[in-house]
């Protein structure tokens, strides 16, 4: 599809999932809106594919689960998406004292969570501990979700309305010392501690607090935090989303390459290449759904090394003939179904972190595996009869630095020890339960941070387009218009943001498109 049009109220460039959430909600409104995606196809890193060549399964390559997209958001857009709870929130292999055993958090939680939770501690006090912080927690998100799709409230009016003493353990120190005060158990100190470090290379004691809004944001979708897995894949909520800016009466124009933004301050021209030739289109306003270094580039300014965001993460997706057993003979089909931790006692975190930033590839390599088959059969299309499944590997602590000099060494080592990492706690190594694709060759996809600014023009390969902000604004901001007020403002009064760099975004959420809409709305 081409666009023939040069003059639109909204250009969006980048057609991720907030880029078509934006266009959805300004076509709603009866806005002219085209959307221009590099790739030949929508849905930038919310997307399905059959990754492996002759076998049928259709993975979600990039990003995986839902937490943050709001059901209301869901509603509004009319998307018909089905998002399925996993009925194991997690479970963690360790060994003490040479024992195999395993840490099982259900969802809901009940009786057998506090029997595992006694089972390694000794006690209830941990598990007694557990429940009060993420009462606390659950306390908090309930506050903040519903500001997620309204102008952004100060953080003087969100501390009003949230407990006193969670809101210093999230907001007011590093979350390390909460956590090293709230439990007792290294391995339960360090299930609490993941969540801080999806996509962020901190120190659980960074002064910065990163950590801390990483935690947050993973706590806080629909005021539960329920990572959900997306029945169809990832690709069935952007498809989902096309369709619904399609119907709007959006333009979607792929394998459009924006090279460049010319802003005023009452329009925007846009310049992109088809391949072909070179276009012009004009803009009232032109929405960014791309990370803001890009956009600076785009705008203009000289591309700056010492800005660039870096992303921290190794994710490997597998196609297997079945699933594998555990040494501590807990059933897969339970402890796969959830978030499966490895390696991520909160001493092993800590360490990953040291030799990272000492230039290192961490020694023991902490990391997570999620089973989406189990809970979403569909994804293994013909398959679905068979004992095949798919796992998703998820490497923390892996910054980009560490695979400049050497990429494909570095990578083969990383993968190496992700795979050692695993295997320690199975019975048998998981490369031999790997399904083998139309060449023979074995069905494992490993992806760096260098693979996914490849991939996906991320740059630095930063899956939150950069450091997540806190979603609410200082007490000094200045809130003076719609831009600033829902967050997705940039210097030039015509261009927004609407991506994962907005405040508020990150994940797949929508929130970034939303806002950016209802700032444009609210212009008018």
């Amino acid at each position: 599809m081409t666009s023939d049009q040069s003059r639109y109220d909204v250009v969006v460039v980048g057609g991720g999932h907030n880029g078509l959430v934006a266009a959805t909600y300004l076509a709603q409104a009866g806005l002219s809106v085209v959307v221009l995606e590099r790739l030949g196809h929508t849905g930038g890193a919310a997307v399905s594919a059959q990754a492996f060549a002759g076998q049928p399964a259709r993975l979600s390559r990039y990003s995986y689960l839902v937490s943050l997209m709001p059901e209301r958001l869901v509603r509004e857009l009319g998307l018909d998406i089905a998002l399925a709870p996993r009925t194991t929130a997690s479970y963690t292999p360790f060994v003490r004292d040479g024992k195999p055993g395993g840490l099982l958090v259900e969802r809901p939680e009940g009786d057998r969570t506090r029997e595992s939770f006694a089972a390694l501690t000794g006690s209830d006090d941990e598990y007694d501990a557990w429940r009060v912080f993420y009462a606390e927690v659950a306390g908090m998100a309930a506050a903040v979700a519903p500001t997620l799709m309204a102008p952004l409230p100060t953080e003087r009016d969100l501390a009003s309305a949230v407990d006193a003493r969670i809101w210093r353990d999230i907001v007011q120190r590093p979350l390390g010392e909460t956590i090293e005060e709230r439990f007792s158990d290294d391995t339960v100190r360090g299930v609490v501690a993941t969540d801080a470090l999806i996509g962020t290379f901190a120190s659980m004691h960074d002064q910065s607090l990163s950590q801390n809004r990483c935690f947050l944001y993973h706590l806080i979708g629909n005021g539960t935090g329920e990572w959900r897995v997306p029945v169809g894949g990832m690709g069935a909520v952007t498809d989902a989303l096309a369709r619904a800016a399609v119907e709007a009466g959006a333009e979607i124009v792929t394998s459009a390459g924006v090279s460049s933004i010319s802003a005023g301050d009452d329009e925007a021209e846009v310049t992109w290449h088809d391949g072909i030739r070179t276009h012009t289109i004009t803009g009232r306003h032109v929405l960014a759904n791309v990370a803001p270094w890009v956009l600076q580039i785009l705008l203009g300014q000289p591309e700056e090394a010492a800005t660039k965001p870096q992303g921290s993460q190794l994710k490997i997706n597998f196609l297997l003939d079945r699933l594998p057993q555990l040494k501590s003979g807990f059933d897969p089909r339970l402890a796969f179904a959830g978030t499966l931790h490895l390696d991520e006692d909160y001493t092993q975190l800590e360490a990953a972190y040291a030799d990272a930033a000492a230039g290192r590839m961490p020694a023991v390599l902490p990391g997570e595996v999620y089973c989406h088959s189990l809970t979403d059969p569909s994804i293994l299309g013909e398959l679905a009869e068979s004992a095949a499944h798919t796992l998703t590997y998820f490497g923390l602590h892996t910054p980009a630095a560490l695979f400049d000099d050497d990429r494909e060494g570095a990578k083969a080592l990383a993968v190496e020890r992700a795979l050692a990492s695993i295997n320690a706690h199975l019975t048998e190594p998981i490369t031999d339960l790997l399904a083998t694709d139309a060449y023979g060759q074995p069905c494992l996809e490993a992806k760096i941070p260098q693979d996914i600014e490849a991939d996906l023009a991320m740059p630095g390969g930063h899956i939150f387009h950069g450091d997540l902000d806190w979603p609410w604004a200082s007490n000094r901001a200045r809130l003076d218009t719609p831009a600033q007020q829902w967050g997705v403002q940039t210097e030039s009064s015509s261009v927004l943001l609407c991506g994962a760099g907005a405040r508020r975004g990150g994940a797949v959420s929508g929130l970034g498109g939303h806002n950016a809409a209802q700032a444009v709305l609210a212009s008018r």
